[in-house]
């Protein structure tokens, strides 16, 4: 799947759905608890249960790809079979 920022995926299996952030550098597989991400609205799923955060950044450093999560469900998030990280927050630079 070739991906731009901005671009909506959805998890046909789990509430989960993501914006991509920055792309990755070439074509990849993204998947939510091994189902494959598709590009139109899902109503699959019930509540979130572990799995995505809402409003967490996930990344892969092997693609480059990250991602915003814009509904949290059940189910890691994965690209090509590697599961994605979740990106901790940036510490600021000291003000002496």
């Amino acid at each position: 799947m070739i991906l731009k920022p901005g671009a909506r995926l959805w998890s046909p299996e789990s509430s989960t759905a993501i914006v991509v952030v920055r792309p990755p550098t070439g074509d990849v597989a993204v998947t939510c608890g091994g189902a494959t991400m598709v590009d139109s609205e899902q109503s699959a799923g019930g509540p979130p249960s572990g799995g995505t955060v809402l409003g967490k950044r996930y990344s892969d450093p092997g693609s480059g790809l990250e991602v915003l999560c814009t509904r949290g469900g059940s189910g890691p998030l994965a690209v090509d079979g590697r599961t994605m990280d979740m990106v901790g927050a940036r510490a600021l630079p000291a003000s002496d």
